[in-house]
């Protein structure tokens, strides 16, 4: 008997400024299957997805999609909304101001006598809610729920538009274990109503627990597909598929000589502050030692980000307990203030956002984490900070006219640079970076990894977050890997493989070979 597809998506090829982020990719999803996408972070799976929901027009790719039996040329969101299509992304998109009818009817208003009919809508809510075990009021505002609530109202929401096909964009990445248990339960629940389902996910023991097909994705093109029985998934084979890539010599020779444990934290335990009692760093401990470059690695949602920010001077998170030592004195780092004082540095993920001043110069920029430094008599010396950043421009080949150029003027690369510089000028003993080349070209990326040895080189600490294997791999003494929020082992250079990376960054248990700290 041929087989009953519900989607079908042919060829399809997505490029962004000349550079493909989607290569021929064809999917196949069964009617009533749950069909998993697993990827490394930037594979194209959510991209894919944007296509399929209209989030990226018809048009704008090349490639056909056939939706039941049809080919579909969605201009929006709305149309594959109409047609049963519904994507949950992995950012909510809810106004928490608003309540949870006003959220799952917003811009699908019940209207009646060219009135928003709110008795109807109500109790079609309230029935929604019931269905899903979300013991709520309708008239709750989004706000006063918890994210794994927030979560079931999006489904709710899908729901309430005779949804066929339902997209699951990481829906447990922000949930913690009880509330993801019963997400997975419900996901199940919508399968027997008959809704097929698309889940994007890091997670391989959620893949496990619910999938019917498997598709990996790698570097915009599709690996393998194949058919798994729930439960049985091959938990190997998915990860030889996703980091199958062999790495390229992309990165400087370098000999390190690691010294004496420079930055050191012990059992260090953060809550969420957007969830209580959600732990986002679970009793973390690991050490740095004097001119070493030591990797965290961990899917979306694993929590280094959040780790990082926490240390450095409890940026983020409400902090509970554990402590953090520097060159064997135990220090207290209770503002970013402290935490400079105290010879750190952190170079943010987000550039643009917590980075930069778009609206500063290059001069002002490198000189804003150590202003003291270019102070004359109580105020900044311009002639001093123009040399200092002319420096420093100098030093990392920053290109620029001038050093009062914009920031929102320069390339990716060369923001980096700027954000590495601010950083550098205060001397730091322990650098962070957060995804130091993220959207930055290969020849700017070899340029920074020389500033990272360099920095090690002159017995710093260095402590490199990268979603890209290949870079850890590459630039890393030591890499520790992470999975919500907790440390499941640690491998040294020699041991390590992008195979055993992958076993740890998706299980709480401990791979073989991998030390446990």
């Amino acid at each position: 008997m041929e087989a009953d597809y519900i989607l079908q998506m042919r060829n399809i090829t997505k490029t962004f400024n000349g550079i493909k982020a989607l290569d021929d990719v064809c999917l196949d999803v069964k009617r009533g299957d749950i069909h998993s996408i697993c990827g490394e972070n930037g594979a194209g799976k959510s991209t894919l997805m944007k296509v399929l929901s209209g989030v990226y027009p018809h048009g704008s790719y090349e490639g056909k999609i056939i939706y039941q039996g049809k080919e579909a040329v969605f201009k929006d969101i709305k149309e594959s909304e109409n047609a049963g299509i519904v994507i949950i992304h992995q950012e909510l998109t809810m106004i928490p101001e608003l309540s949870v009818t006003e959220n799952i009817f917003m811009g699908n208003e019940v209207v009646k006598n060219c009135l928003i009919d709110w008795e109807a809508q109500r109790h079609r809510v309230t029935e929604l809610l019931v269905s899903m075990g979300l013991n709520v009021s309708p008239d709750t505002q989004i706000k006063h729920l918890g994210v794994g609530q927030q979560q079931l109202v999006e489904i709710a929401k899908a729901l309430s538009k005779n949804v066929k096909l339902l997209i699951l964009d990481e829906p447990t990445s922000a949930l913690n274990e009880e509330d993801s248990a019963n997400l997975l339960r419900l996901i199940k629940g919508l399968k027997e109503r008959g809704i097929t389902g698309i889940m994007i996910s890091h997670k391989l023991n959620e893949i496990a627990a619910i999938s019917d097909a498997v598709t990996v994705i790698r570097d915009g093109r599709v690996i393998e597909t194949y058919p798994v029985v729930a439960g049985q998934v091959d938990e190997d084979r998915i990860i030889r598929s996703m980091v199958g890539r062999s790495i390229e010599n992309r990165y400087p020779e370098h000999v390190s000589n690691p010294k004496e444990v420079m930055f050191e934290v012990q059992n260090w335990r953060v809550e969420d502050p957007r969830i209580p009692g959600r732990l986002i760093c679970k009793d973390v401990s690991f050490n740095v030692r004097a001119g070493e470059v030591v990797g965290f690695a961990g899917l979306m949602g694993a929590g280094r980000t959040e780790l990082m920010r926490s240390l450095f001077g409890k940026n983020y998170g409400i902090y509970q307990s554990g402590a953090i030592s520097i060159k064997g004195e135990k220090v207290k780092l209770n503002s970013v203030e402290a935490a400079i004082r105290a010879g750190l540095a952190y170079v943010s993920e987000d550039r643009k956002n917590l980075g930069l001043n778009l609206l500063d110069s290059i001069a002002k920029t490198t000189v804003s984490a150590n202003l003291r430094a270019v102070l004359r008599n109580g105020l900044i010396d311009p002639a001093l900070e123009y040399k200092v950043a002319e420096e420093y421009r100098k030093a990392l080949g920053t290109k620029a006219a001038s050093v009062d150029a914009g920031v929102s003027t320069l390339s990716g690369g060369n923001q980096q640079k700027v954000v590495l510089a601010k950083w550098l000028f205060p001397e730091p003993d322990v650098l962070i970076l957060d995804e130091p080349t993220r959207g930055i070209d290969v020849g700017a990326k070899f340029e920074i990894y020389s500033l990272i040895h360099k920095f090690a080189d002159q017995g710093k600490a260095v402590l490199l977050v990268s979603s890209e294997l290949p870079e850890l791999l590459g630039m890393s003494d030591r890499i520790y890997a992470l999975f919500e929020g907790a440390i499941t082992g640690m491998l040294s250079r020699g041991e390590y493989t992008q195979e055993l990376l992958m076993r740890l960054m998706t299980s709480t248990s401990k791979a073989e070979g991998g030390e446990k700290k």
